[in-house]
């Protein structure tokens, strides 16, 4: 793999999820993201419709986040805050599974808070996040193998909101795991471009940051 600045940007969702971001702050973002080329800013669904309209003239997409941070609201409130996303012009996005359904052993309910997201999203990539910090070896298999029978696009580690972000060793976890078509995003603590590299390494097809523009110019 190459260390040529578009190969880095065009791995990075370039991210801004904090509770106090103002729309000053996503303003930037999007303008950072065309400046350096990155595939998406990630952002919570109230500032969509902003971001898209920034970005509307820009080969950079948009994400959003749904359930976010937590996962644990009603499957319907997912569904419904996805659609209203999409119609406000996101083009992928990630939605935080229920780790406490995962911890008591509900895979059939969340199976189904998966496939319900899944189906409001049609045709916009639905990214799955893990919160591997919280999770056993075998409930990241487990959950990953869910995520692959129901097809959606990616599998991701973490919020950054919990009390650890990507390693190495989930990646590879969940690489192995959902096989080479499927996407990885790893997320959460890469602020460096040999962190950058090692999640590369692992199996990661997208980096979560907030630190794009370090990572590009290191």
């Amino acid at each position: 793999m190459t260390k040529e600045f578009i190969n880095y940007a065009s791995y990075i969702d370039h991210t801004l999820l904090k509770m106090d971001a103002t729309v000053s702050m996503i303003d930037e973002l999007c303008d950072q993201a065309i400046q350096h080329q990155f595939y998406a800013v990630c952002i919570n669904s109230g500032y969509v419709a902003q971001a898209a309209q920034r970005l509307k003239n820009s080969e950079v997409k948009v994400c959003s986040v749904i359930g976010f941070p937590l996962g644990a609201c009603m499957t319907q409130v997912k569904v419904y805050e996805a659609q209203q996303a999409i119609a406000a012009g996101a083009q992928e996005i990630d939605m935080v599974i229920n780790v406490g359904w995962l911890k008591s052993a509900l895979w059939d309910e969340l199976q189904q808070d998966i496939a319900a997201v899944k189906a409001a999203c049609q045709q916009v990539p639905l990214k799955v996040i893990l919160e591997t910090c919280l999770l056993t070896q075998e409930e990241i298999i487990h959950c990953c193998q869910i995520c692959s029978d129901l097809e959606v696009a990616f599998v991701k580690t973490s919020t950054g909101f919990s009390t650890g972000g990507a390693t190495v060793e989930a990646v590879q976890l969940m690489r192995n795991t959902v096989g080479p078509k499927m996407g990885v995003k790893a997320s959460g603590g890469i602020r460096s471009r040999e962190k950058t590299d090692a999640m590369i390494q692992a199996g990661a097809t997208r980096i979560g940051t907030s630190s794009g523009i370090e990572i590009i110019k290191s």
